[in-house]
């Protein structure tokens, strides 16, 4: 049996505007930013996906930026009794970027 829920948590709307609108202040590409809230028993995981040329923005040096948005998850989870976390996903490529066309093996001699 599964722990997640078909009905959101208390406040989770409002908890996914909140990270999607301050990601999207602190990156240079704020039309690739995506949240995805995945619902448990337990608490809320947002998954955040950002252009890859943005991870070192939303992370900060050292982590500051992401404590700093975890920071205020916590705050959030004490207002609606709901814990939320935050996983900051790393693989969305670059909004503009070109993929590297892919090498093909050397035909055979």
């Amino acid at each position: 049996m599964s722990d997640e829920r078909s009905i959101p948590a208390v406040g989770a709307d409002d908890t996914h505007t909140l990270v999607t609108q301050i990601a999207r202040a602190l990156v240079d590409h704020p039309e690739a930013v995506l949240v995805q809230a995945v619902e448990r028993e337990e608490c809320t995981i947002l998954r955040l996906h950002v252009s890859e040329s943005d991870i070192g923005k939303v992370i900060g040096k050292q982590g500051r930026t992401a404590h700093s948005l975890r920071t205020i998850l916590s705050a959030v989870s004490m207002k609606y009794h709901h814990r939320y976390t935050l996983d900051i996903v790393e693989n969305n490529p670059a909004p503009h970027a070109v993929p590297a066309p892919m090498m093909s093996p050397e035909p055979p001699a």
